[in-house]
């Protein structure tokens, strides 16, 4: 274990959080906000001098990155991130509880969009676009943007990059990772400022529209308003739409359609099947709730945003889904678990795993009636080796595992069923909004400290996947062999 070169990297993560904070400072002098500006002046003091003092005391002998040292760098940097970040809530003491800070921050970066505030709007402008900017940093990844715009340490700073990015199989675009990188990000940079513009054109305010388009673009969720997305107009609400299932696509896919390679985008698997549960879901759904809505036009305004915002695991509402018939509950119940495309910046189980599993169902079963037949699994085109297909049968069980223990230590909490089990799911899958007491228009402020811990943890767990987790914490991973 090169435990050194982790340090630093750890403290490359701090530092760049201090720059990054310098945006919500200039937000709060914007709007004349003395203690939301001093708050960040002095979180921002605290990073340069944890960063600082880690980066350069930890000097690194050598700068290779093995898988070991990718993963635990991945979980400390994300939990380190975390705690630092909030620092402002705590100090300027508009969240003055330490654990609810660390929720709302955890939250925040895991693109979750799980709160446990109970009076949004009475939030400063700095705290509410820190809070927002949070979604738009985790979501693509901060290591990612850190291998974008710092040299690469070694040719195996791939293994940061699938510690960290979302999915069963993780490649480079173009052979030098650190172009790789920097594709991902310029994607993800002009498809936001591309939903700003298009928000602005729709009389959005500009403030709204940052902040907005970060939590879309993140597939986070945390609104600036009580009612989430509600009091928009109909175009502002069909934009964050379009916008939500574009970003849980695999961005793989947008690299490929700039290079002019139209078809191979249009041949992927994974997207096809990811827009027929949309638009099965959304079908389905329009029909189920129509008695609640005025029109077919706004049951279907309803129906579309819920869907986008519950497969790609934003989180972000136009009504309250909480009151809606059971079957159409059902459906975003287990919209939650599948989650959007891997590449992407959504959460969940991610479509391709369900569709490899599915395959490999359906091989298992080709082997029993013909034992002799020689049956392969194919994705996207090619074959899948086992290998791949285990990595996602295991992943599967132990995902179902953790889930189940964490529902069961969150059962401690003197809730219904349906809150727990959905509250887990929301944050293990990173979407936010549960049904029952974390219903669209409810929050997690009911939770006990320890329960929000819990809760906090489930969302690492669920943003990286949990193998990064598991790894940090086993005793074998920091053995000198």
């Amino acid at each position: 274990m090169n435990r050194r070169m982790v340090l630093y990297m750890v403290g490359s993560v701090i530092k760049i959080e201090a720059l990054l904070m310098l945006l919500p400072l200039i937000v709060s002098l914007i709007y004349s906000e003395k203690a939301s500006a001093v708050s960040f002046l002095i979180s921002i003091a605290i990073a340069l001098v944890i960063g600082f003092a880690m980066t350069l005391i930890v000097k690194p002998g050598s700068k290779v990155i093995y898988a070991k040292e990718g993963f635990v760098t991945v979980a400390l940097s994300w939990l380190f991130l975390s705690l630092v970040g909030s620092l402002p809530f705590v100090i300027s003491g508009e969240i003055p509880s330490f654990v609810d800070a660390l929720f709302e921050t955890v939250s925040g970066f895991t693109t979750t969009g799980a709160s446990i505030l109970t009076d949004i709007e009475a939030m400063s402008k700095g705290m509410l676009f820190w809070r927002s900017f949070t979604h738009w940093v985790g979501g693509m990844g901060v290591l990612v943007f850190v291998m974008a715009i710092i040299p690469s340490f070694s040719d195996r700073s791939i293994h940061l990059l699938c510690a960290e990015v979302p999915g069963p199989v993780v490649g480079k675009l173009v052979p030098k990772l650190r172009q790789t990188a920097r594709i991902l990000y310029i994607i993800y940079i002009a498809l936001t400022l591309i939903e700003i513009i298009l928000l602005l054109i729709g009389k959005m305010p500009l403030y709204d529209s940052i902040v907005h388009a970060f939590g879309t673009a993140g597939t986070g969720g945390f609104g600036i308003k009580g009612d989430s997305i509600g009091s928009y107009n109909s175009y502002l609400q069909w934009i964050i739409t379009v916008f939500m299932l574009l970003f849980g696509v695999n961005f793989n896919l947008y690299y490929f359609i700039i290079m002019g390679k139209i078809k191979t985008a249009l041949k992927s698997t994974e997207l096809w099947v990811y827009l027929g549960l949309v638009m099965g879901s959304t079908a389905l759904i329009t029909i189920n709730i129509l008695p609640f809505f005025e029109s077919f036009s706004s049951s279907l305004k309803h129906a579309a945003f819920q869907v986008a915002s519950i497969i790609t695991t934003t989180g972000y509402a136009t009504t309250d889904f909480d009151k809606w018939p059971v079957f159409s509950k059902t459906i975003l119940l287990l919209l939650m678990f599948i989650g959007a495309c891997a590449g992407s910046t959504g959460g969940g189980i991610k479509v391709s795993r369900v569709v490899m599993l599915i395959k490999n169902c359906k091989r298992e079963l080709q082997r029993m009636l013909h034992p002799r037949s020689v049956a392969v699994v194919r994705f996207e085109g090619k074959r899948v080796d086992n290998t791949t297909i285990n990595a996602v049968s295991s992943y599967l069980a132990i995902y179902t595992l953790f889930f189940c223990l964490i529902v069961f230590i969150i059962g401690i909490e003197n809730f219904d069923l349906e809150t727990n089990i959905s509250a887990v799911a929301a944050c293990f899958n990173n979407i936010g909004p549960g049904f029952g007491r974390v219903g669209a228009a409810m929050n997690y402020s009911e939770f006990s400290g320890l329960s929000k811990i819990v809760l906090s943890i489930a969302m690492l767990l669920g943003r990286l996947e949990i193998y990064p987790i598991i790894l940090t914490l086993s005793p074998s991973t920091w053995s000198k062999k």
